[in-house]
């Protein structure tokens, strides 16, 4: 696979003078999500707990990476520091809790305007798929994205990652899937990756035109297949707009066979593959898992025998715990069974407008541990380094070690737990994206 990721420059006026050292200190907890074993897989099973908390804890920080990460004590006596050759930017994290930025590995972000009237129908009774029979759910969004002009859609992408920024999210993975034409896909990603370089976090672009087959091809489903495999994959590819190709393989979407062709597509020009699976009804994994996906996600429906199998391998099964809120689901994906087998989970927002209008990752963890019974150190490992497993990242990010970059959420409160406990609010004070001090609480 090629290079996995867009990666934004921050603007100008956000940059720190060059030789400009961060110096975070005395943080009533520093999450470091280091592993004490060396292990650079996913973590699974008890590895779950494992936030390496640090009290009194300190970040260093010079060219957007981490140099040390430990008490404040220690930190504190780092050469650069004693050194005295360069300009110090200290940060005074008392009574706070630091943690690496959150991945956000599954988003929607390419989109117009909120689904207000599947909104209420939902409300007044109907079902997912009643809904899009009726012409809304995915298809909905079409017009908008279709009639848009690139930058406008790239204005809102953007608009959408500064807001995740203001809730600690530092990564996030943006889908297309709301155009379900070649020109239509082809802009959205371009909006991506023009969001991307206005935003000083990284950006990671999927190719998600397999979300459902649009209407001028409904009665020959078979020839948007074709255009996904032959066209949409290749330009891609070729022009370096996705890291990833996603499917919606689901009743009302797209085949176990049909997801197969589009994902072989995906391998044979070297893109990573993902896919939602097992959101509406059970489905054997057996045949997207030939592909090595990065990530499963939804699994709300996923069977203890594929559970055994993905136990044993490297793929994350990604949970949306936000989208169950939202459509009012009873159920939830299985996080217990699927931690308790060995199968490395994280989580994500799942942000679209007509299943999951929330930009915050806070809120997705509290979702987890409310309706899916994760404890709060499961959730955010998660939230963090399992999310940078599910984007192939965890090399430089979701855990705050030597030589990583610097993306880092400072949370206004003085317990970890706190922020799963507290709902509805925003406790992020501070986020730094590669090093760079982007948002605060509004």
């Amino acid at each position: 696979m090629g290079k996995p990721l867009v990666s934004a420059n921050a603007t100008s006026e956000s940059k720190r003078p060059e030789g400009t050292l961060a110096f975070l200190a005395h943080a009533a907890q520093l999450l470091t999500l280091r592993s004490e074993a060396g292990n650079t897989g996913p973590r699974r099973g008890a590895q779950m707990h494992d936030l390496g908390l640090i009290e009194d804890g300190a970040v260093l920080i010079a060219d957007g990476k981490v140099v040390a990460a430990g008490t404040t004590d220690e930190v504190a006596k780092h050469k650069l520091l004693t050194a005295k050759t360069s300009h110090v930017e200290k940060i005074d994290c008392s009574g706070k809790v630091v943690l690496p930025g959150f991945v956000d590995s599954h988003t929607h972000p390419v989109f117009t305007e909120p689904r207000l009237i599947d909104f209420e129908k939902r409300i007044a009774g109907a079902s997912y798929e009643e809904i899009a029979k009726a012409g809304g759910g995915i298809r909905a969004s079409l017009r908008g994205v279709r009639d848009a002009r690139r930058h406008e859609l790239a204005a809102h992408v953007g608009r959408g990652l500064d807001e995740m920024a203001r809730h600690g999210t530092t990564t996030v993975e943006c889908k297309s899937g709301y155009g379900l034409n070649f020109a239509a896909e082809m802009k959205s990603l371009e909006a991506i990756r023009e969001a991307a370089h206005q935003w000083p976090g990284t950006v990671v672009p999927t190719l998600l035109a397999a979300h459902v087959i649009p209407p001028e091809h409904r009665e020959n489903p078979e020839e948007y297949v074709r255009i996904i495999c032959e066209d949409m994959i290749p330009t891609a590819a070729k022009l370096k707009l996705a890291a990833f190709v996603d499917v919606f393989c689901e009743r009302g979407a797209f085949t176990m066979e049909q997801s197969q062709r589009i994902l072989r597509s995906a391998v044979d020009h070297n893109l990573g593959v993902r896919a939602h699976v097992c959101q509406l009804m059970p489905a054997q994994l057996a045949p997207l898992l030939e592909f090595c996906p990065a990530s499963l996600d939804h699994m709300d429906f996923v069977s203890y025998e594929d559970i055994a199998v993905l136990a044993k391998l490297d793929t994350v099964a990604t949970l949306l715990p936000a989208a169950n809120y939202f459509l009012g689901l009873k159920e939830f994906p299985p996080a217990r069974k699927l931690i308790d087998s060995g199968v490395p989970v994280a989580l994500a927002t799942d942000y679209n407008p007509g299943t999951s209008p929330t930009t915050s990752m806070p809120f997705a963890l509290s979702a987890a541990c409310t309706h899916m019974k994760m404890l709060p150190s499961e959730a955010i490992v998660a939230a963090t380094y399992n999310g940078a497993c599910a984007l192939r990242l965890q090399g430089r990010k979701g855990s705050l070690e030597p030589g990583k970059d610097a993306d880092i959420a400072i949370f206004d409160v003085g317990d970890y737990r706190e922020i799963a406990y507290w709902f509805g609010v925003n406790r992020c004070c501070e986020t730094l994206l590669m090093g760079v001090r982007r948002s605060e609480r509004t």
